[in-house]
């Protein structure tokens, strides 16, 4: 059992450590849940690009033509990346830029995987979803945004395992859940809380740790272009430009056959 000064101080840590993460874990509950459904939100609001009904046994188009008929709809931009939902390979989507690193003026067109036709051109910085992703990443406030709700996930593990070191001792005379009905309401929502905060211990723990670990992406790939890839690409420094590209559709062949 810990001491009383013990107690006190971790008592400290889980009073403050909790009221500065709340609003914010909150804000992140609340942006993150739209974020879950926002396939349905998309039908609902008519923004979801649809792709028409075919045969499941249609055949695909070239890669190499969907990102033509992409940069078709701008041609003073050039491609970015090209990616699929995860559940849904009808369609492509061409994300296209100013310059390979941009990060504002990016278009974005969905093309029909199977006919090549294009789509729609998604709005990617406008929109309820463009919010909800916003507040939820960065609270519109770009790297410094993202680095600092990784520290209110910090923050909010602080206060789970101070809340598991304080549960023990608070919690030694009372059975597993309980609620004591009959005494003070501080009380009631005292026990209410030590319950809930117990009953979703490992929920809370693997969702901050988790969001807490999201926010060192774009340091992350900053040391890895640093390091990993500024050694792979430095036997080709000093070169002019490459002119001419090799096929999409065959460097994706030869991946998924790895």
């Amino acid at each position: 059992m810990p001491g009383t000064r013990t107690i006190k101080v971790w008592a400290w840590l889980h009073k403050w450590t909790s009221l500065v993460s709340t609003v914010f874990m909150l804000l992140l509950c609340l942006t993150g849940l739209p974020l879950i459904f926002h396939h349905e939100i998309g039908h609902l609001l008519g923004t979801e690009v649809e792709a028409k009904p075919m045969p499941e046994t249609t055949p695909h188009v070239s890669l190499d033509r969907v990102m033509d008929v992409a940069k078709a709809r701008f041609p003073d931009k050039g491609a970015m990346f090209i990616s699929q939902e995860p559940d849904d390979d009808r369609i492509w989507f061409v994300t296209l830029s100013d310059t390979p690193t941009s990060e504002t003026g990016l278009k974005q067109v969905a093309v029909d995987a199977r006919t090549g036709e294009a789509l729609a051109e998604p709005k990617l910085d406008q929109g309820f979803m463009f919010i909800m992703y916003s507040l939820h990443v960065d609270l519109f406030a770009g790297l410094a945004g993202k680095l600092f709700l990784g520290f209110m996930g910090l923050l909010l593990l602080i206060a789970i395992v101070s809340g598991v070191v304080l549960y023990a001792p608070f919690n030694a005379k009372l059975a597993f859940g309980e609620v004591r009905r009959a005494r003070s309401t501080r009380t009631k929502w005292l026990d209410l809380h030590n319950l809930l905060g117990i009953v979703t211990l490992t929920w809370a723990f693997v969702v901050g740790a988790t969001g807490m670990i999201n926010t060192w992406a774009d340091l992350v790939v900053k040391y890895w272009q640093g390091d990993q890839m500024a050694e792979m690409v430095a036997p080709y420094k000093g070169q002019p430009p490459i002119t001419k590209l090799g096929s999409l559709q065959t460097a994706l062949t030869a991946a998924r056959a790895r």
